[in-house]
């Protein structure tokens, strides 16, 4: 795996345990999601989101 697809996958990781403890709504979760792929740009990140 590439270093970019690896850092938005442990980054996401941890952006949905914040989700799922209700630390983020939906949204703020989707605009995070969206950001992170524009920055680390993986390969296969995208087809975990939850924008899919």
């Amino acid at each position: 795996m590439k270093q970019n697809e690896i850092m938005y996958q442990v980054t996401m990781s941890l952006f949905r345990q914040m989700l799922r403890n209700g630390l983020l709504t939906k949204e703020e979760y989707s605009v995070i999601d969206t950001k992170m792929q524009e920055k680390y740009k993986p390969d296969f990140g995208i087809l975990f989101s939850e924008k899919t």
